[in-house]
């Protein structure tokens, strides 16, 4: 038992934060991250410029990077464009198998609309919510078990908006797939501009996994980790309050 700043008294609880087909999911999803960036990254350094439009020009890139990323920001660590296609391409589809499991089983089970969904309580709590990471303040008893605002936008953005592009860019990228995609070939402005958006898309990816690491060591990596691992998570329960536990 201990007491809190405002001087009520918490006791700590062990409970079930993450049931186990969304832990497995979750590491079969980082570990796909992971080797699409780095392979996404070997496929870069074959041509390490963007432009927009339908065909490069090599005069005017958006980006450029001279001489290419180092060897030890790709997979594999040496220059192999086939290697990095393969690479790319097997756990592109990996992680598209667990996106589809995981839609599956969030609408089956019930996680997307109980745990994910904004309602208009989360909307109106938008602004708490930034205030509260501003100010270090850690969610107590039941409201630690669920899903801030903040933490909800990011997740829908990331599953509705940002996996959607990533998918339809790399696939437009393909001739193969012109007969399919060729009104959204023309809706980005052409392939190059795919592979521009492609690249950008990657980009937000490790913008939400750096920002997701920093949330969790802000809260408590220790917690978190294991959380994620078996399933446990220690709370901060006020004294009195019903919930499980």
């Amino acid at each position: 038992m201990e007491r809190g700043r405002d001087g009520g008294e918490f006791e700590w609880r062990t409970v079930l934060r993450h049931r186990a087909a969304l832990r497995w999911m979750h590491w079969i999803n980082a570990l796909c991250l992971f080797v699409l960036v780095g392979s996404g990254l070997q496929v870069f350094n074959a041509h390490p410029a963007l432009y927009w439009g339908q065909a490069s020009d090599f005069a005017r890139p958006l980006l450029a990077v001279a001489g290419g990323l180092p060897d030890w920001a790709t997979i594999p660590g040496y220059r192999s464009l086939a290697m990095g296609r393969r690479w790319h391409f097997f756990f592109a589809w990996l992680w598209v198998v667990n996106g589809v499991c995981y839609l599956a089983w969030a609408l089956a089970g019930r996680h997307l609309r109980d745990d994910l969904a904004m309602r208009r309580t989360d909307w109106r709590g938008i602004g708490r919510s930034f205030a509260d990471h501003l100010r270090f303040r850690h969610p107590v008893g039941a409201e630690a078990l669920r899903y801030n605002p903040l933490q909800k936008l990011a997740y829908l953005g990331v599953v509705f908006v940002l996996a959607p592009l990533a998918i339809l860019t790399g696939l437009s990228m393909s001739p193969q797939m012109d007969g399919v995609l060729g009104g959204w070939l023309w809706l980005v402005g052409g392939r190059q501009s795919a592979r521009t958006l492609h690249f950008a898309a990657m980009a937000l990816f490790v913008l939400f996994f750096v920002v997701h690491v920093l949330m969790v060591v802000y809260a408590g990596p220790v917690n978190h980790l294991r959380s994620m691992l078996s399933g446990r998570f220690r709370v901060r329960w006020p004294r009195g309050e019903a919930g499980d536990g």
